[in-house]
């Protein structure tokens, strides 16, 4: 991972456009190609960023001064990083993470779907539950009714994040021959319209599952009828 903290200016021009004045920033520039830049301050998303897959390209600007230049692999928004000042460049390589250990619910979510693939949609079937991809285990690899793979990734509470991770792995689970066309499938107890709205435009389906009522298919001591 590369740290860049100077003063920059940053346009994104695509399917929306959005401007970040001159200011000292973090830019973070992952080993996934990934681009993000952070303020110190407006908890921890990023202001702006570019997704994999996209190419980094760093220049100078008519006038003098740096420019990084990150295009999207796929559509043709672009993020233009205008560095006035480096305070801090430096790399450091962070090995290979092992991934995020889900706490009691989510894990739990996660099994109970597991168990019963039919409340993601009709005919699911598990292959693999945490199937490793390159960047991390995504939750449950399945097979709907077509047998065609379906990636799910399943979230107490569904935000963008959530639905940016999943586009990461279906990126590269579609490189796999023996699996590709892979769709995703974004799973939680509740899912903000934000993601909703991303996931749409990803071409990912989103379902809103109810732990409560997998938890009783689980145990049929606990139902009445």
């Amino acid at each position: 991972m590369r740290l860049v903290v100077a003063r920059c200016q940053v346009d994104y021009a695509g399917r929306l456009a959005a401007h970040l004045p001159l200011a000292t920033r973090l830019i973070m520039v992952k080993n996934d190609g990934s681009v993000l830049i952070h303020s110190d301050g407006g908890s921890y998303k990023p202001l702006n960023w570019m997704s994999p897959p996209c190419t980094l390209r760093e220049g100078v600007s008519d006038d003098g001064v740096t420019e990084w230049t990150v295009t999207a692999g796929k559509t043709d928004d672009t993020l233009r990083i205008r560095i006035e000042e480096v305070l801090h460049d430096s790399a450091h390589d962070l090995g290979i993470d092992p991934g995020l250990q889900k706490d009691g619910v989510e894990k739990h979510l996660q099994e109970l779907l597991a168990e019963h693939t039919t409340a993601l949609g009709p005919g699911m079937s598990l292959v693999r539950r945490e199937y490793m991809t390159a960047i991390g285990p995504v939750d449950l690899l399945c097979k709907d009714a077509a047998n065609a793979s379906v990636a799910v990734e399943i979230k107490r509470r569904g935000d963008i994040d959530g639905v940016e991770q999943l586009t990461r792995y279906l990126e590269l689970m579609n490189r796999d021959p023996s699996l590709r066309p892979v769709r995703g499938i974004f799973a939680a107890q509740e899912i903000k319209p934000q993601a909703r709205v991303l996931a749409h435009d990803r071409g990912i389906e989103c379902v809103v599952v109810n732990y409560d009522e997998l938890r009783g298919i689980e145990d049929p001591s606990l139902r009445l009828f």
